[in-house]
């Protein structure tokens, strides 16, 4: 698979397509530009698993094989240099719940059992531990604070994103670590795109009441059917971390939508769900 074959929703070069250890994955070049950054977002591309799951799938809950599963875990962290039994892995609920991982947590939800759940964020200071969390249309955040050496992971879905999952985290970066948002380099991961992304209008009830002083035409827009609208979870998301404090210069927005790349990623409206979850991994090296 090549760069022409990926489905971009604009012309950006945003991403690097990396073939490490014939593990195909996507780089943000932005973090690729911060020194001793880990990261990395997951194909379906390069693993053990598979029928429904091929073949790389990270969930040990979705009925596939664990050994399967583990070796994905094992073949990952080969290609991005980071250690498997480091990595932490979230418990995603859709909530804003934010977890401070420290060395007790290194191997939970890889090599060990999570002693927690309703987690939809990981932050750490710690080189070496990789944070991971999981998605099949779902919004990635990445956090790397340049000046304090820190990193954040979470997953932003629609009820996420309308709950200030973005904020959320930044707050935690800050409690925990003295984050200032004029510090953060942050990305918007591959996820679904506004053309692909229908909703009721309950949600977009939601969006109006969470985001009132941004366009309606920016975040949403009315498909012609009745009721239902095209939502911009990247923008909103971008909407997010703008008012936490994040420069717009420094926030990298993806142009890859995952069910519109559905042959190598992911998605959950596209395969329901008779499929795996990609993976977002994040780290100190």
């Amino acid at each position: 698979m090549g760069q022409a074959d990926w489905r971009y929703a604009d012309g950006r070069d945003v991403f690097r397509m990396v073939w490490d250890k014939e593990v195909p994955y996507l780089s943000f070049k932005a973090l690729e530009r911060e020194e001793g950054i880990v990261n990395g977002f997951s194909t379906r591309m390069g693993g053990a698993s598979t029928g429904k799951f091929a073949t790389m799938n990270f969930s040990y809950s979705r009925e596939d094989d664990p050994a399967n599963v583990l070796e994905n875990y094992t073949r990952m962290a080969r290609a991005l240099g980071a250690e498997r039994d480091k990595m932490v892995v979230s418990w995603q609920t859709h909530t804003t719940n934010v977890r401070l991982v420290t060395e007790e947590d290194m191997g939970k939800g890889v090599i060990r059992d999570r002693d927690y759940r309703d987690v939809d964020g990981l932050i750490c200071n710690i080189p070496g531990i990789t944070l991971v969390t999981f998605y099949a249309d779902c919004v990635p955040l990445y956090f790397v604070d340049r000046k304090r050496r820190a990193v954040g992971l979470s997953h932003s879905g629609w009820r996420g994103t309308v709950n200030r999952m973005g904020q959320a985290t930044l707050d935690a970066m800050k409690e925990a670590y003295g984050t200032c948002p004029q510090d953060v380099a942050a990305c918007i991961g591959p996820s679904i795109c506004k053309a692909c992304f229908e909703v009721g209008g309950e949600v977009v009830e939601a969006f109006r009441e969470a985001f009132p002083k941004v366009p309606s035409g920016m975040l949403w827009e009315e498909n012609g059917k009745p009721g239902k609208y095209q939502l911009d979870l990247w923008e909103a998301n971008k909407q997010v971390l703008m008012e936490a404090g994040v420069p717009e210069a420094q926030i990298t927005v993806t142009n890859i939508c995952t069910r519109c790349n559905h042959q190598y990623l992911f998605s959950h409206r596209k395969h329901g769900e008779d499929r795996g979850n990609l993976a977002a991994f994040l780290g100190l090296r």
